[in-house]
């Protein structure tokens, strides 16, 4: 009986780990030949327009000091917030919202997608609690780490939110990053209609992090200035629209 267990329990995790591999096979979205071949999806909009979106919020200093650099700058911008950081923060929630920002979904909390058998009902909460504070429901979903597995997808899509990745980044999540490496980065791959990954907070990167991306925003947008592009959220960035949201009565878990 103990061996016939052995030999259940084994094969019970083989199969769990089978689904996870089925799971995570299109998560690699956010690699280079992927994006070329799914434009829309990596967040490719109109030439005349670049998209500034920024991850992992909202942080209670950095999103704030953000938003005034932002303000001084005459620009906007889409943020995808985790759902925890929502509950300890909502405040911020609001302060980007009448800063004329887009809120969007980044997931419940920061973490890979290990247990697709989840992703549903921890998205359905993410977008809950999100939706809540943004005082409207959200039209973008950005996996954490860019991983979009078919259930992050199907969960999304459910939802009626699109996903969006980026096409370009500021890599802004490292350590030892100043104003300079990451606006250089951006500027130097940054052409009409990209999409930009910035970070207003430190909660899954190096701690300060986003410093460097404070003090990098001058530059990033006054070359879009200079170029004849447009900054804003993803909501101008000329992208299919999201779907139309589930009723209510199906977006349960």
């Amino acid at each position: 009986m103990t061996r016939r267990l052995a030999v259940a329990a084994g094969a019970a995790g083989v199969l769990a780990a089978g689904a996870v591999v089925a799971d995570l096979l299109p998560a690699a979205g956010w690699l280079p030949p992927i994006r070329r071949i799914l434009p829309t999806l990596a967040g490719r909009g109109d030439s005349r327009h670049v998209a500034l979106t920024f991850d992992d919020g909202p942080h209670p200093v950095a999103t704030p000091l953000i938003l005034e650099r932002l303000s001084d700058l005459d620009a906007r911008a889409t943020f995808f917030l985790l759902a925890e950081q929502v509950l300890r923060d909502p405040g911020v929630v609001a302060a980007i919202h009448a800063g004329g920002h887009e809120i969007a979904v980044h997931g419940l909390r920061h973490d890979l997608p290990t247990r697709p058998w989840r992703d549903r009902a921890e998205l359905t909460e993410a977008y809950q609690v999100i939706s809540e504070a943004a005082g409207y429901r959200p039209n973008w979903f950005r996996p954490t780490y860019g991983f979009l597995t078919a259930s992050r997808y199907a969960a999304a899509r459910r939802l009626g939110l699109r996903p969006v990745l980026w096409t370009v980044a500021g890599r802004d999540w490292l350590a030892h990053r100043d104003a300079h490496t990451v606006s250089e980065r951006v500027v130097r791959h940054l052409t009409g209609g990209d999409t930009v990954l910035l970070h207003d907070s430190d909660v899954s990167a190096a701690p300060g992090c986003w410093r460097a991306t404070l003090h990098a925003l001058d530059r990033i947008v006054d070359h879009c200035d200079a170029s004849g592009w447009s900054v804003g959220p993803l909501g101008e960035h000329g992208l299919p629209n999201p779907p139309d949201p589930a009723p209510p009565e199906f977006r349960r878990a």
